[in-house]
């Protein structure tokens, strides 16, 4: 090797790492982790965000389901990922409630790079279409003079579902009976079967508040979603809370910027591709932006905020 080469080698090989991923990034195909069984809305809609991703990017991007464990399990494989862009995961609100309730093996705060939120999950307290509850009053008021008389179903202990209902006790006094399932479509086939009062859904729930099975009482939403646009959120009727749950994209702790900023710009005008608007359509899913530097804080407040709501449900409940 001549000497100048053999110069020009040595000076790019004591380039941190940081630096040979930001020459040509992307220049191989990304992978996705989605910490949710194939299938699913969340996984429809995250398909449809990586092939979109991948068209702004000109590299594949991969998607590869690993459930389980809260939905933490993207995150957790972050921790060991090499920080260049190419291993990255979406990050449900659920990452920031789990470690006030167990041991885990992350810190949501510090061991990862939040590049963008693509989507928010909004949940709704439902109910048979022939139950005497018209309205969220009705049914709170029934439960305050007949404690522990309403049950509802969910997909989970310390679910985003669950904290619906847990906040709606606070809010009220109203005491009610919580029934997890292993999911939404379990929880909606025993309401539907008439084993239940209430239940608490996502979008999930929508064929069947159209078919006429089930009525939406309330929403959790910050504002009244489109797809839920009769519904009255919790706030409406007189109940002041909602449950943030945006589901976005991070990768390990020190992404550089360069990268971070290409994602999300990647991420943000995929979004507003047809092919992508039109799967959210279908599915009735809310769409809601938030760029790196936000998302970063939103996450960081999360985690403050999902230990008081842990606290004040209690883990023995």
């Amino acid at each position: 090797m001549k000497r100048r080469e053999f110069g020009a080698w040595l000076g790019a090989s004591a380039l941190p790492a940081g630096a040979w991923a930001q020459d040509g990034y992307p220049a191989r195909p990304i992978s996705l982790i989605v910490p949710y069984g194939a299938g699913g809305v969340t996984d429809v809609v995250a398909r449809a965000l990586a092939q979109g991703m991948a068209r702004q990017l000109g590299q594949s991007v991969v998607v590869e389901n690993k459930p389980g464990a809260g939905a933490s399990m993207g995150v957790v494989e972050m921790r060991n990922a090499r920080p260049d862009g190419y291993r990255l995961t979406l990050s449900p609100v659920s990452i920031f409630r789990q470690p006030h309730i167990q041991k885990v093996q992350y810190d949501p705060v510090r061991d990862l790079s939040y590049i963008a939120t693509y989507m928010t999950y909004d949940f709704v307290l439902a109910v048979p279409q022939d139950s005497p509850f018209k309205t969220v009053q009705d049914l709170v008021e029934f439960a305050k003079k007949n404690p522990g008389a309403v049950d509802y179903g969910t997909p989970g202990k310390f679910t985003a579902n669950h904290v619906v209902m847990a906040l709606l006790e606070q809010a009220t006094g109203a005491r009610f009976t919580h029934a997890p399932f292993k999911g939404d479509a379990e929880a909606l086939n025993a309401l539907m079967a008439g084993h239940l009062k209430s239940g608490v859904f996502a979008n999930t729930v929508l064929p069947y508040l159209s078919s006429g099975k089930l009525r939406a009482l309330a929403s959790a939403s910050e504002t009244r979603p489109e797809a839920f646009a009769n519904v009255p959120t919790m706030r409406e009727a007189g109940y002041a809370f909602d449950v943030p749950s945006p589901l976005g994209v991070a990768g390990p702790r020190g992404l550089p910027p360069e990268i971070v900023r290409r994602l999300e710009t990647a991420i943000h005008a995929a979004m507003d591709e047809a092919a992508f608007r039109q799967v959210v359509g279908n599915y009735g899913v809310r769409t809601q932006f938030r760029g790196s530097q936000d998302y970063a804080a939103f996450a960081k407040k999360a985690f403050e905020d999902e230990k008081k709501i842990v606290q004040n449900i209690g883990l023995e409940d």
